[in-house]
């Protein structure tokens, strides 16, 4: 049997082959199917970011994990492979908000993790006797955990080692696919298994792709002493009450941390309170405290909630630039389907598409709702002013920091070069000139 795995892309321009091979990180969710894959299947991986899929090489099944923003793009591949008799298998966050519209466009659809189910997948079509709708009925065990990472050789991705040590979080953020996807849970691997894959990795970076590291705190104390040993440097994302804890600070620092992610989202309590984010405060503290402990942060913010006015983009801006963050992003807020923000704009009559992601209109950083302080383009303007307004040269000069030496100028120069590129990006490729074909 041979077995397809496919990354699609947001989207690209009609005639633009720019997006194609440029710097991207690896696609951990491949690695882990092409892992639970039995032994005895030959796994092809294409990465529809960074080259061109050969849609009439030989295969059996198509496997593609499909986020809201490459839906669009994902039913185009897999309208491609139903062309050619070839029956394509979807899973991904999307496919578990969305499953009966991912079901249109896919043999089989996977609702929830892959791990217990995948093999039965492949099972099945291996005797010729798929179902339609593979879902997981509970949070399965990460023991054992084993992502096939040969899927990658020869592709040009980032230098930067991708590790799940978690899955999940324990926050309720009302405009979070996370924890509608995974129930406000979190799953952890065993911290040996972890350390037994980043010794046989061969990378002087990692980023942890967890939701948030800090979920469980106690857990990932333990986690950081058993990271301790290795002398390895990395990043992850995490919350920032954790940044008020002294041990899990020593600790952080000890184990090779070399920045956090943090989700700031807003600097109005209002605002976070109807996230349900009302213990996201103490900001300043958690900063000195980062900074003690030669932390950088990167620091994420949302703008579009309904306490926000055309002020609060110098606002924030200023307090990144005053607190020295290593690098940030001010973003418009999105509603993903499935969460509770998606639900109550659609009972405030707010959206302005009824699937923004299939919309042909659409364009990525456009605003699909209704804002109740400012035009919907203000907002998208004003989210791309704030990211130039921070990544000036004099500002990243003032910021400069000694977190992660050699390599602070080098990422913000990236970023500011490509502050507007995917401003206007189509969901899909433009070029298609196919028809979305639907699965029986």
């Amino acid at each position: 049997m041979k077995l397809t795995i496919i990354h699609p892309c947001i989207g690209r321009h009609r005639g633009d082959r720019r997006y194609l091979r440029t710097w991207q990180m690896e696609s951990l969710p491949a690695a882990v199917i092409a892992g639970l894959t039995p032994k005895d299947v030959a796994v092809k991986f294409y990465d529809d970011r960074m080259e061109t899929i050969p849609f009439d090489e030989p295969t059996d099944l198509i496997a593609i994990s499909v986020e809201t923003y490459t839906a669009r793009r994902a039913y185009q591949i897999a309208s491609e492979y139903r062309r050619r008799r070839v029956p394509v298998v979807m899973g991904g966050f999307h496919a578990t908000l969305c499953p009966a519209e991912v079901a249109r466009f896919a043999e089989s659809v996977v609702i929830g993790e892959a791990e217990g189910i995948w093999p039965r997948v492949i099972d099945d079509y291996r005797h010729g006797t798929p179902q339609k709708f593979y879902r997981q009925t509970s949070r399965p065990s990460l023991v054992g955990l084993q992502p096939d990472r040969s899927i990658f050789a020869g592709k040009r991705y980032v230098k930067l080692g991708l590790v799940e040590a978690g899955r999940g979080c324990q926050f309720r953020c009302e405009f979070c696919a996370v924890q509608s996807v995974f129930g406000a849970t979190q799953t952890r691997r065993p911290p040996d298994e972890i350390v037994a894959e980043l010794r046989r990795l061969r990378h002087r970076y990692f980023f942890f792709v967890d939701d948030n590291i800090t979920s469980n705190l106690e857990q990932a104390k333990d986690f950081l002493r058993a990271l301790a040993p290795l002398g390895i440097r990395w990043v992850s994302q995490a919350s920032i009450n954790a940044a008020h804890d002294e041990e899990f600070l020593e600790l952080l620092a000890r184990a090779g941390c070399q920045a956090v992610l943090i989700g700031f989202e807003s600097l109005n309590r209002n605002n976070l309170r109807t996230m349900h984010k009302g213990w996201n405060a103490g900001f300043e503290g958690a900063l000195a405290n980062l900074r003690r402990h030669r932390l950088g942060v990167y620091g994420t913010f949302i703008f579009g909630y309904d306490d926000d006015t055309p002020e609060v983009f110098t606002e924030t801006v200023r307090f990144a630039e005053e607190q020295g963050l290593f690098i940030a992003a001010f973003n418009h807020l999105t509603p993903f389907p499935g969460t509770p923000l998606y639900e109550r704009l659609a009972k405030e009559s707010r959206l302005l598409y009824d699937a923004w992601w299939l919309d042909e209109r659409y364009r990525y950083n456009m605003i699909p709702y209704r804002v109740k302080h400012m035009p919907p383009e203000e907002l998208q303007r004003q989210c791309l002013e704030a990211r130039r307004r921070f990544y000036r040269l004099g500002g990243i000069w003032k910021r400069r920091q000694d977190c992660l030496p050699g390599h602070y100028f080098m990422i913000n120069a990236m970023i500011r070069r490509e502050i507007a590129q995917r401003d206007g990006l189509p969901l899909g490729d433009e070029a298609w000139q196919g028809q979305l074909l639907q699965a029986n």
